[in-house]
């Protein structure tokens, strides 16, 4: 079985996890289906923006797509997102990505 199908098992038992959700995601950026990761990245922001990982990856697929904007605003949520859960590593992180595609 598959990762993709195994993870989709996953998540039929357990429809709200998010950690299921962003393996998943990062499972269709590995064979190239960039539109279905971004998708499940938003849904999972959407529905819990404190979902600090999903940032960074959103952000690093739409930067490696040419969505350099759209790149910029999701590390921007980010790094207010990271900042108001104190999670000073992800908010590095994210700041440094931001840094090196802005300046």
């Amino acid at each position: 079985m598959d990762r993709i199908t195994q993870l989709k098992e996953f998540l039929q038992a357990n429809p709200g996890d998010n950690f299921l959700k962003h393996a998943l995601a990062l499972e269709y950026i590995k064979i190239g289906e960039d539109n279905t990761a971004k998708s499940i990245f938003e849904e999972i922001l959407t529905q819990d923006p404190n979902y600090i990982g999903s940032y960074y990856h959103l952000a690093k697929l739409l930067e490696r797509t040419g969505d350099t904007d759209a790149a910029i605003a999701w590390y921007e949520k980010g790094m207010e997102a990271a900042k108001k859960a104190g999670d000073k590593h992800a908010y590095g992180e994210l700041r440094s990505a931001y840094e090196e595609l802005t300046f």
